[in-house]
């Protein structure tokens, strides 16, 4: 990195903390402080949405997914279109006409207070995991990646979202994160078009699609019903479905987004515009993933793109059998490089027996090349199990940083850690909320004046960010960041839904059934995930059914007890 990377680096996330804490100064009562003073403009609370949603894993683990497995990974969000128009004509006008202050406080005026209070705690669980993770998430890669400490990175992180998120709430949320979406969006298409610019002069952005067609990275649509395929149609317009329904309408750090409108139709508005640019706001970032990976068809990659790992098994007593392993990758890249131009100039001459002989032997040379990166695996796990050896993650910063010029390294850096603020902030804004309004005044015997409670806010949203970056420290990377997000959430988002929809369409239920369905559903539905009973995005649909059928069994049980009673 150069000295104007760290200017640009360092003016984005100082220009967002300073202008969040001045834009947003002196909230003085919990109407300000938590819905923003319900006047924010449908704009802000649609881009507000996307961003809560679009943290630091988006743009380190999406292109990597692409770049590994294709575009196919889009379909997780074919269902959310289906619960945005779902969650503006049930959800938005219950919660305005009730004016609540979160999604939670509905639930006792529907059933009691301990199922208010189970609901949150469920959702202060997941979401406090979480928070920590969109920190450690862009910490542990850059670090990793940059040489920098990995404990520093995420107290700075923390640190800067905490300022400004105290300081101002919701609305310090909501008019930061317009500034970082502008910053997130310039910088993927600066890296976009940087790559096409990249590629040989007589590969166009035409070719460029071919070649990665070749090697099945735009296979997108996947109809089969194989419930342990986590990524196909029935599962993102189903699983997707469910888990965008309990995220966007029951988490409170997507609620309190759109609870900050200035009206009901500000906030429907919102929404249709997350679902309406969602999508293809995914599909470029996976295409991007794809340019990587046709980028790399002409350009030297490493056998691990996780730098730790290699310097792992460098260091090992394995290095011989790595060093092997690296000279056949070489040798592969190079036959790679003239059969990606084998296939151009037959592309360019439309031989059609040429252009399948080549697309052919790319195939042919992209699986031995994927047979010898499992193998450098297998390798790296025995010189050191504890190293993370699936480099998803690491692809798309490594191509940042060893191959964008200076300047536009700083931006696609000021890139992933603004979108992990922007989501971090979300993220404690909500939980400071819960954890004030949820449990402390709903519990606390005596009355406070406004100033008090909005004090209490922010005192509790100062804690959960030294708890997420408590997290963060101790944290370890899975399989893949984003999924890992995604699966916290299904774990527990279907339960919540269930919930919300038992209280919208239910009413004969009570809340003892609700209660104790809940409490059964969460333990099967780890259980089910433990055990691997399913993909983790049919949990959602899982959680969510079973919680309602276990809610009119009880109740249907107990109605049956109070008649036997009664004739008794």
């Amino acid at each position: 990195m150069g000295i104007l990377d760290w200017i640009i680096l360092g003016s984005a996330l100082l220009f967002i903390v300073v202008f969040g804490v001045w834009k947003t100064r002196g909230s003085k009562n919990v109407n300000d402080y938590v819905r923003g003073g319900d006047d924010t403009k449908w704009w802000t609370i649609g881009l507000s949405v996307m961003a809560t949603q679009a943290s630091a894993i988006t743009f380190l683990s999406t292109p990597g997914q692409a770049f590994h497995d294709g575009l196919g990974f889009v379909q997780f969000y074919f269902g959310l279109p289906l619960a945005m128009i779902f969650i503006c004509l049930v959800f938005i006008p219950i919660y305005k006409r009730l004016k609540v202050f979160t999604a939670y406080e509905m639930l006792e005026g529907r059933f009691d207070l301990k199922t208010r209070t189970l609901t949150a705690i469920l959702f202060l669980i997941q979401r406090g995991l979480a928070a920590g993770i969109t920190i450690f998430a862009p910490s542990i890669i850059l670090s990793a990646v940059l040489g920098w400490d990995l404990r520093t990175l995420n107290i700075i992180i923390g640190v800067l979202v905490i300022i400004y998120t105290v300081s101002g709430g919701t609305k310090a949320v909501s008019v930061t994160q317009k500034q970082q979406m502008f910053i997130i969006m310039v910088g993927m298409f600066f890296a976009f078009f940087f790559i096409l610019g990249s590629l040989p002069t007589e590969v166009s952005f035409g070719d460029a699609l071919k070649i990665a067609g070749a090697n099945d990275k735009l296979k997108i649509l996947d109809f089969s019903l194989d419930t342990n395929n986590r990524y196909t149609f029935w599962s993102g317009i189903t699983g997707g479905f469910f888990l965008a329904l309990a995220y966007f309408g029951t988490d409170q750090s997507q609620v309190q987004r759109y609870l900050s409108g200035k009206s009901v139709r500000e906030s429907q508005l919102g929404l249709v515009f997350n679902g309406i640019f969602k999508i293809p706001m995914q599909f470029f970032i996976l295409l991007v993933g794809a340019m990587v990976f046709v980028f790399y068809q002409y350009n030297s990659s490493p056998l691990n793109f996780n730098p730790a790992a290699t310097k792992a098994v460098m260091e090992s007593e394995y290095v011989e059998e790595y060093r092997a392993l690296e000279l056949e990758h070489q040798s592969l890249e190079k036959e790679k490089k003239m059969a990606q131009d084998a296939f151009s100039a037959a592309l360019e001459l439309k031989e059609y027996n040429a252009v399948e002989q080549a697309k052919q032997d790319i195939v042919k040379i992209n699986q031995k090349e994927r047979a010898s990166r499992d193998t450098a695996k297998i390798l790296i796990n025995k010189a050191d199990d504890s190293v993370e050896t699936n480099d998803k993650d690491y692809v798309f910063i490594h191509f940042i940083l060893n191959n964008l010029p200076t300047g536009l390294i700083g931006l696609l850096l000021a890139v992933i850690l603004s979108a992990a603020m922007s989501s971090t902030a979300s993220e404690l804004n909500a939980l400071g909320t819960i954890t004030a309004l949820d449990l402390y005044r709903r519990n606390l015997k005596r009355d406070m004046d406004e100033k008090h409670f909005v004090t209490v806010t922010k005192i509790f949203t100062l804690i959960w960010g030294i708890i997420a970056i408590l997290i963060a420290c101790v944290a370890n990377l899975f399989d893949n960041l984003i999924q890992l997000v995604n699966i916290i959430g299904s774990i527990f988002y279907g339960n919540v839904l269930g919930i919300f929809l038992l209280a919208f369409f239910l009413k004969f239920i009570k809340g003892n059934a609700v209660f104790i369905a809940a409490l059964i559903t969460q333990v099967i539905v780890i259980l089910g995930w433990y055990l691997d009973w399913m993909s983790y995005l049919w949990l959602n649909a899982f959680g969510c059914i079973l919680v309602i059928c276990l809610a009119i069994l009880l109740q249907s049980f107990d109605s049956l007890s109070k008649k036997s009673e009664l004739k008794t």
